[in-house]
C-alpha cells in the first residue's frame, strides 16, 4: 500500500493563505489533484440499482464498484463520498451529468465515475472526459439449466425453452432480435440481469441471457450452490464475443486525478487486492 503522506487541506490552504493568497485564489491556485485532497473525500459515482456493482439503500450501498471505489479512496488517502445516481438515456447523458458538467437537479459531477466502457467511439463523442483504468471485463453469457439443455451450440438450439433477460439490456434485444424475432416470444423480461437467473434457478426459465457478472453474482449466492447451471457463450448478432473492457471516467482535464487513479488500480492488481474484492462478490477478476 501507498505509505506517503499527502498534506491534508488545512496544510495546503494554509500554506497558501500564509503567502497572502485569498482564500478562493488559493483553490484555484490547486491542481486538480490537490483541490480533491483539500475537500477530503473522493466522490465516485456509481449506478442505483446496480447489482451486482452497487445496489441497496443510498445509506448502505454495496456492490463490487462500492468495494472498489472504497478500494481506490484509500489508496489515495481520501474519505470515500459515494455519489448514487439513476441511469440516464444513454452513456453520453450519465458521463454529461456525472463526469463533467452536473445533472440540473443540483447534483454532480463526482470526481470519478465507475462502470463506464472502455470504448474508442465513446470517447470519441466525449471529448470532455477521459477514460481510463479499465479493472474487469464485461461478458454476457447463457446462464442455461443442463437438464433441459445440456449443450448450446446456436441460438436455434433454444427454440421451443421459456428464456429470461433483462428489460432495457442490450441482451435482451439481441436475444428478441436473433433471426428476425425467432426466439422473441419464448423470452420473459424481468426487472434485473440477476432476477432473469433467479428464474432458471427456480426452475421458471431453462435459460438466461446475461453478463457473466450478474450470472456469478446469484449462482453464488445461492446454497446449495445449483451445480446443473452452466455458464456458455452464445454468439448473437451484434453482441462482441470477448466482451467490453469496463473502467472509469474523469475530467479530461485532470491529469494528475488521472495518474493517481491509474497507479492506485495497478497497485491494487499488483498486490493481489483487486482479485480479493472480486472474490469477495463472487466475482471472475477478468483481464481487461
Amino acid at each position: 500500500m501507498n505509505t506517503l503522506r499527502h498534506p491534508d487541506r488545512r496544510q495546503v490552504l494554509a500554506a497558501l493563505l500564509a503567502a497572502g493568497v485569498p482564500l478562493a485564489h488559493a483553490q484555484a491556485d490547486l491542481s486538480d489533484l490537490e483541490r480533491i485532497r483539500a475537500n477530503g473525500a473522493l466522490k465516485v459515482a456509481v449506478y442505483k440499482d446496480n447489482a451486482p456493482f452497487s445496489d441497496g439503500p443510498a445509506n448502505d450501498l454495496h456492490g463490487l464498484d462500492v468495494s472498489i471505489a472504497a478500494a481506490l479512496a484509500r489508496q489515495l488517502q481520501l474519505r470515500l463520498a459515494l455519489l448514487p445516481f439513476d441511469a440516464g438515456e444513454n452513456m453520453n447523458d450519465d458521463l454529461r451529468n456525472m463526469v463533467w458538467r452536473g445533472h440540473y437537479l443540483g447534483y454532480g459531477p463526482a470526481d470519478v465515475m465507475l462502470q463506464v466502457p472502455v470504448d474508442r467511439y465513446l470517447m470519441q463523442k466525449n471529448r470532455q472526459v477521459m477514460i481510463l483504468a479499465p479493472y474487469m471485463r464485461q461478458q454476457l453469457v447463457l446462464a442455461h439449466d443442463t437438464r433441459r439443455i445440456a449443450e448450446v451450440a446456436t441460438p436455434e438450439d433454444l427454440k421451443g425453452l421459456p428464456l429470461a433477460a433483462e428489460r432495457g439490456a442490450g441482451a435482451a434485444s439481441a436475444l428478441m432480435g436473433h433471426g428476425g424475432g425467432l426466439l422473441r416470444a419464448q423470452v420473459g423480461i424481468h426487472h434485473s440481469g440477476e432476477q432473469a437467473v433467479q428464474a432458471v434457478v427456480e426452475g421458471k426459465a431453462a435459460a438466461a441471457y446475461v453478463t457473466r457478472a450478474q450470472a456469478e453474482s446469484v449462482l453464488s449466492n445461492t446454497d446449495p450452490k445449483p451445480t446443473h447451471i452452466r455458464l456458455s457463450a452464445l454468439a448473437l448478432g451484434g453482441v462482441p464475443g470477448n466482451g467490453w473492457p469496463v473502467g472509469m471516467a474523469i475530467k479530461a482535464e485532470n491529469k494528475d486525478l488521472g495518474l493517481a487513479l491509474e497507479g492506485a488500480m495497478k497497485s491494487m492488481r499488483d498486490s493481489g487486492e483487486l482479485l480479493a474484492i472480486f472474490q469477495k462478490h463472487g466475482l471472475t477478476l477478468t483481464a481487461p
